[in-house]
């Protein structure tokens, strides 16, 4: 299953599933995929301060 990380600046607010992660931060599961994309990243590096948006890393699966 994959894992996501979702962090405000420096601090973690959330880290599991995509539906644990919604589930503990109160929005769809399909924000956290989109916050993955690179559109969003694109988006969120623009805004005027970027260190201060929500952005979300998909963790590496070490099963193999």
């Amino acid at each position: 299953m994959k894992q996501y990380a979702v962090y405000k600046g420096d601090v973690i607010r959330a880290v599991g599933t995509a539906k644990e992660c919604a589930k503990e931060l109160n929005v769809k599961q399909k924000y956290i995929y989109w916050l993955t994309s690179p559109t969003a990243k694109k988006i969120l590096a623009k805004r005027k301060s970027p260190e201060n948006c929500t952005v979300c890393i998909r963790l590496e699966d070490d099963e193999q």
